[in-house]
């Protein structure tokens, strides 16, 4: 059966703009695109330990599927959830499948009707997802401008409001005044939400993420951690209170009408947890990785193109979907795996290129791969 006209021509649409996705084909190019920032995705350690994990605890033959409410909530999940919240310093910690299923479940159970959400125009499509499944009242504050946020917590008074922001933004990789959103949203008595997709593995001793790094976790209502980026493998976590904790068990519909996930699933997380206490060194050549990505830009001129940013993801602005689409494909031909960022992903004019650091690019890739963009671009 073919597929609808209107939906045929939704695809005409994207092709004549020049911004129809594909799915990647597998290389081998110098990884500047992929969000597995110390290298966990790759790791032998994380995946033989998490292996053998099940087999010593005979977890494998006690598993089963289901949702968590009827028989998949398999033991292990109890020793993860717990090993996650002493991790991250948090009354509770409960497991999704995916960052994506924790924000829709979060937004669209927490706040309630009478309820006002106030989010960041610039965060993730899971999270305004998720706020448009509420009943809540929500509106967009102007990216990091708190005194664009303040103007609208004023305008309702005496209601339960909920702050959303992220800690790394995906796309430009810049980072909120934390400690003064900290402040403004106790100023008001506000429920301050953040999502850590991009902070975990990254910032911190040991990649706690960066409201812990800044020790600000005991004022916060709700953290999102992913773990499909800095840990490397599937799934999520929501930290917060226990009342929290109990009340997303209830209610959260993508945690009670879903699959939980496998045994090896949980394992994994959990071992990549354990993992980022002993691997401080990956995230330290991390650190140092990003600090290099940003002495060579400066060096090279390239300063003025990119976004400010101090995170993994380092964003450099190319006008026009064909012209980010044309310097990726020259960086792919020379070797490097660089992903173009286009419209409507991101605002049209806003059209990038995406350099994600990771701690096992060596110096040299770093300093190359610049050279070559600014031959490209200038």
């Amino acid at each position: 059966m073919n597929l609808p006209e209107n939906l045929i021509q939704k695809l005409e649409n994207r092709k004549q703009n020049n911004s129809l996705r594909k799915l990647p084909s597998f290389n081998n190019l110098v990884d500047f695109s992929s969000n597995d920032y110390i290298g966990f995705s790759k790791s032998e350690v994380i995946f033989k330990q998490a292996h053998h994990y099940l087999i010593e605890n005979e977890i494998i033959q006690n598993g089963a599927t289901g949702s968590r409410l009827i028989s998949g909530n398999h033991s292990l999940y109890q020793i993860a959830e717990s090993f996650i919240a002493q991790f991250h310093d948090s009354e509770s910690a409960l497991i999704f499948n995916s960052g994506y299923d924790a924000n829709v479940g979060f937004f669209s159970a927490v706040p309630q009707r009478n309820d006002v959400i106030l989010y960041d125009e610039l965060s993730h499509a899971s999270i305004r997802d998720g706020i448009s499944m509420s009943n809540a009242k929500s509106y967009k504050f102007d990216h990091n401008d708190f005194e664009d946020l303040e103007h609208l917590i004023v305008k309702f008074p005496d209601t339960n409001i909920y702050i959303v922001t992220e800690t790394v933004f995906s796309m430009d990789g810049d980072s909120p005044n934390l400690e003064e959103l900290v402040m403004l949203s106790e100023k008001y008595n506000c429920y301050l939400v953040v999502d850590e997709a991009h902070t975990l593995g990254v910032f911190g001793e040991k990649g706690e993420g960066l409201i812990q790094y800044l020790h600000l976790h005991d004022r916060i209502f709700a953290r999102i951690m992913t773990f499909g980026k800095g840990l490397g493998c599937h799934g999520a976590a929501i930290l917060g209170s226990l009342e929290l904790k109990e009340y997303l068990v209830n209610f959260s519909r993508s945690f009670v009408y879903t699959t939980g996930l496998s045994p090896h699933s949980v394992s994994t997380i959990l071992t990549a947890y354990q993992q980022l206490e002993i691997e401080t060194e990956m995230i330290q050549k991390l650190r140092h990785n990003i600090i290099i990505f940003n002495q060579q830009k400066n060096l090279l001129g390239l300063k003025p193109m990119f976004v400010r940013s101090k995170s993994s993801i380092q964003s450099a602005i190319i006008p026009g979907n064909e012209n980010a689409k044309r310097i990726a494909q020259e960086l792919q031909d020379k070797g490097f795996d660089i992903k173009p960022i286009l419209s409507p992903t991101v605002p049209e004019g806003q059209e990038r290129l995406r350099f994600c650091i990771h701690s096992y690019n060596s110096e040299d890739e770093i300093n190359e791969v610049l050279k070559l963009l600014g031959n490209f671009v200038f």
